[in-house]
């Protein structure tokens, strides 16, 4: 990530909007005949008992599911602090930043035609994802929508891609992927859909990129193995760039154990600095995914980064374990260890725009609630569970997520509540309508 400074704290605006989206999809269906007739039980099969022939009964098939969906979630929650911070702010978080106060994360509407995973000719796809929410505060690129408000409250769109799957011999393939996209890097997501936990790990906050314009492609060489390659902006990077710098990302990603164990290793490397085209950052990931049961998860993210230009490094480790008690009721527990040796990676931004000045590198005005957490090594644990009761259509689905979540700093230091303290305690809810 970047050198974080943080801002202070602005009221939270209200914000109402409307956002129609029409999409047309058809799809032909394919109708069988049904014949009142059918024959008697004591009747040849196709013989009536008089002699006549009749035609057996065809059931209406089913029609095929549609190549272009339009589905979307809204996800509001609140963080509460017991230490009530003097700037609002809980340190070490970026998404659920503000304490005891309630944020509106996401209004997401999606419009997609997904490749087909099973696809062995030419495929292709597109997505188009538009978000509204407090979320985009630190989702949102350079030169997109950046600066179209200063409120808590703001426009992004985290995807715009189109995708094309080119068969190549007897592999699987390639999964090719141009325009704006969320990197793939970490065991966690912009989509609060695919989380265990409202609150995220340090390594997704400090230790990744969030999105990047450019492409990528997923070369299936074999049902075992995945080669990842490819060059975007740099991390946050779309219609203006902070160095005029292309960064390259590539890897590889293993499918083991009929699926039921994957692990994917990407580095992302590249200058990020504004106006330094020369000295680079390097962030890798490994995250390892094993289903050890049919109710138990076990997720490993490792992370390490690097950054020239002031010879800073950071990382570590989260474990995840979820277990599935029924279809309706999970457990989860992340354990986390994350060292950021100078104070580079770690950080508050107060002022709702102060992250993405940071990345663009405009002048910042100071303010107590802009700091770094210094040279600290970062221990948290989250323990919740992600309810998720029956609705009515047309609602998809409904996520109901408490957690509980401790930080402490390992080496003494005191990054918490404007270096005051060694630890903190939240106690976080969300709650996803999916429609």
């Amino acid at each position: 990530m970047n050198n974080f400074i943080r801002v202070g704290y602005r009221p939270l605006a209200t914000v109402v909007f409307a956002l129609a989206v029409c999409g047309l999809c058809y799809c032909p269906s394919a109708f069988g005949q049904t014949v009142a007739a059918s024959p008697s039980p004591a009747a040849s099969p196709g013989l009536a008992s008089e002699g006549k022939e009749v035609k057996n009964v065809v059931a209406t098939p089913k029609p095929p599911e549609p190549r272009f969906k339009i589905y979307g979630w809204i996800e509001g929650g609140i963080t509460g602090n017991p230490d009530s911070p003097i700037d609002n702010h809980n340190f070490g978080h970026l998404f659920t930043d503000r304490a005891n106060e309630p944020l509106l994360n996401q209004v997401s509407i999606v419009g997609e035609r997904a490749l087909d995973p099973n696809a062995t000719g030419f495929d292709w796809g597109f997505k188009v994802w538009f978000m509204e929410g407090s979320d985009s505060r630190y989702t949102k690129s350079m030169g997109f929508l950046d600066l179209a408000t200063d409120s808590r409250i703001q426009p992004d769109f985290p995807e715009v891609y189109v995708s094309a799957h080119i068969p190549v011999g007897s592999t699987g393939g390639i999964d090719l992927k141009v325009g704006k996209y969320a990197d793939p890097m970490s065991a966690e997501t912009i989509d609060p859909r695919n989380n265990i936990f409202y609150s995220h790990s340090y390594i997704f906050n400090f230790g990744v990129p969030l999105n990047d314009t450019g492409f990528l492609a997923i070369f299936h060489v074999n049902k075992y193995l995945d080669l990842y390659g490819g060059l975007n902006r740099g991390e946050q990077a779309t219609f203006k760039d902070n160095n005029s710098s292309l960064a390259f990302e590539g890897g590889f990603g293993l499918n083991l154990l009929d699926g039921n164990l994957a692990t994917v290793a990407l580095t992302h490397i590249g200058p990020e600095d504004p106006g330094n085209n020369h000295d680079y950052r390097y962030l890798n990931d490994i995250t390892t995914t094993w289903k050890v049961t049919k109710a138990l998860t076990w997720i490993t993210d490792i992370n390490f980064v690097y950054e020239a230009s002031v010879n800073a490094w950071g990382g570590g480790v989260a474990q995840y374990f979820t277990y599935a008690l029924n279809d309706w009721l999970t457990l989860g527990l992340r354990a986390e260890i994350w060292r950021d040796e100078k104070g580079f990676f770690v950080a508050e931004f107060a002022d709702n725009n102060n992250f993405i000045h940071l990345l663009r590198g405009d002048p910042i005005p100071p303010d107590p609630s802009d700091y770094s957490g210094g040279n600290t090594t970062y221990f948290e644990t989250t323990w919740g569970v992600t309810i998720k009761p029956p609705v009515p259509k047309p609602l998809a689905a409904l996520l109901i997520r408490p957690e509980v979540r401790y930080d402490r700093a390992l080496n003494n230091s005191q990054p918490f509540a404007q270096h005051s303290s060694q630890d903190q305690w939240t106690l976080g809810l969300d709650v996803i309508l999916e429609f």
